[in-house]
């Protein structure tokens, strides 16, 4: 009720009834509805940015503790770790042939074997612990649980890979100048200085003393040299949230409710016995228990195996909670449903609980589930990659590594490449395989498609059947001609001298 409802009330109660009960019946929408049922959901109405900016650190931390101590987060990430980086994604340089000394592919072949040493840990990443693999991997996580992270171009002293990765979290963001107006005319949001259209301009780091955060000197990254991997879901958004939000809560009620299960569990387990003396308390004379002697059972708890002695007239009552482990297993799949479906993932891919599917229903879950991982992948390899990628071309021409001629003007041709995820295999192969040939022999599928679902290039796949094709006619010696080959049957026919022999046995 508002103001004048209430006011309303206190003269004429019924007035006030009425009044509310036909606002209540010309609502449209019941998800618009301020009635009993709707009368604690009230959302605020605050700019996105602003409601997120409040809750963006507790949530982050909170999600940092699942991944550290909940079995059902470490299964999540388990998942995306298993299908997004697996063993890598792989560059495959497509400089054309008809450029001016590309012979037989000879840039393409600098270019990869190049790039092959460049995503070493000692040359990629800035600390030197980190391959580009590994790069890959973390950043995926720090995706999820963080909901974002930070890549920095940075370049150091290094005669042949001067150009190098610096990954930062976004906890080093200095959040405190928040909504300050500088003098170019920009805002810095959360640490993120935007322009008039919203669009990053740089980011405000804390500084890094040592192995600690600074939290009173600032760096300040152009954004033009920082990749910043999150997920915009408004247009408002200037800042990340954690992909697991969502499932947080799920997964705090999973984690306590196998925790009271096996609370209970531990405490049916105590086989335990009391002694309990038929001795009167009180008075005078041998054998009686005076108060002192009376035990105390505060702080006193049950172990496998003890004896107790009870006071005289105490008995044993004991609470057996009933429901629990009857129920857990339904309980806690079901927890784990709804937690896979928050962010995306069947229940068998996070819980690798294959007993209630078959064939069809496990391939349309699998389906699903790389429809999201080749969505992550084409994010990393667009945002993340490919950026990369172009800046170590610029590198190593610039370093005199590479030697391509007119460069800056024939960039583009130089710059052709793709990227190869990796490949990944079907629950029936054998099916798999005949589906590929009837949709090759009808038309309705290509060998590229076919082979990039597999991670290899069909090029490559062509090439090397062709020449194995060719050292098997090699090794195998010329074909067998029509009279090397015995008649059908030859071997198995007697001949006439045999027949007679035959004949004269019998």
């Amino acid at each position: 009720m508002n103001w004048l409802d209430r006011s309303i009330a206190a003269v004429s109660p019924r007035w006030a009834y009425k009044r509310l009960a036909w606002r209540s019946g010309m609502e449209v929408f019941d998800a618009g509805s301020r009635g009993r049922l709707n009368h604690n959901w009230n959302p605020s109405q605050s700019p996105n940015e602003h409601m997120k900016a409040t809750e963006r650190s507790l949530i982050r931390a909170r999600a940092q503790d699942m991944e550290r101590n909940s079995d059902i987060g470490g299964a999540i990430l388990s998942a995306f770790d298993r299908n997004v980086v697996g063993t890598g994604i792989t560059l495959q340089s497509k400089v054309s042939h008809d450029l001016p000394g590309n012979l037989e592919g000879e840039f393409n072949r600098q270019i990869e074997r190049l790039w092959k040493e460049f995503c070493k840990a000692e040359n990629v990443d800035i600390t030197g612990t980190q391959s580009l693999e590994e790069i890959e991997d973390m950043s995926i996580r720090r995706y999820i649980v963080d909901g974002g992270i930070f890549l920095v171009k940075v370049y150091v002293k290094d005669t042949k890979f001067p150009f190098k990765i610096q990954v930062r979290s976004v906890d080093e963001l200095d959040t405190k100048n928040t909504i300050v107006t500088p003098s170019q005319g920009n805002r810095i949001v959360e640490g993120v200085e935007i322009d008039q259209h919203n669009k990053p301009v740089a980011y405000h780091f804390k500084k890094v003393d040592g192995y600690l955060l600074n939290s009173v000197e600032t760096v300040k990254i152009p954004a033009k040299d920082v990749i910043f991997l999150f997920k915009k879901t408004s247009p408002q958004q200037v800042r990340e949230v954690s992909n697991l939000a969502t499932a947080l809560p799920r997964v705090k009620d999973a984690n306590q409710f196998v925790e009271a299960v096996s609370i209970k569990e531990r405490v049916l387990a105590c086989l335990s016995v009391f002694i309990k003396k038929d001795v009167p308390s009180g008075g005078a004379g041998r054998g009686v228990r005076t108060s002192s002697e009376t035990i105390d059972y505060s702080g006193v708890s049950l172990a496998p195996g003890m004896i107790g002695e009870l006071n005289p007239g105490d008995e044993v009552q004991t609470v057996v909670p009933s429901g629990q482990a009857s129920n857990a297993k339904e309980w806690i799949t079901t927890l784990v449903r709804l937690t896979s479906a928050g962010i995306g993932l069947s229940y068998e891919a996070v819980s690798r609980d294959l007993s209630q599917v078959n064939y069809s229903s496990a391939r349309q879950g699998l389906i699903e589930d790389r429809k999201l991982y080749k969505k992550l992948q084409k994010m990393l390899i667009e945002r993340v990659l490919t950026p990369i990628y172009l800046e170590f071309l610029d590198a190593m021409v610039l370093t005199g590594q590479l030697n391509l001629p007119k460069y800056q003007q024939n960039k583009d041709l130089y710059i052709a490449h793709v990227w190869i995820p990796p490949g990944s295999t079907w629950i029936d192969p054998l099916k798999e395989v005949k589906a590929n040939e009837t949709a090759l022999a009808s038309n309705q599928d290509t060998l590229a498609r076919i082979c990039a679902e597999r991670g290899e290039d069909w090029r490559d796949v062509v090439a090397q059947r062709a020449a194995e094709q060719q050292l098997i006619r090699e090794l195998s010696g010329p074909e067998p001609t029509a009279t090397d080959i015995p008649k059908e049957g030859a071997d198995n026919e007697p001949d006439d001298e045999s027949k007679e022999n035959a004949d004269d046995a019998a």
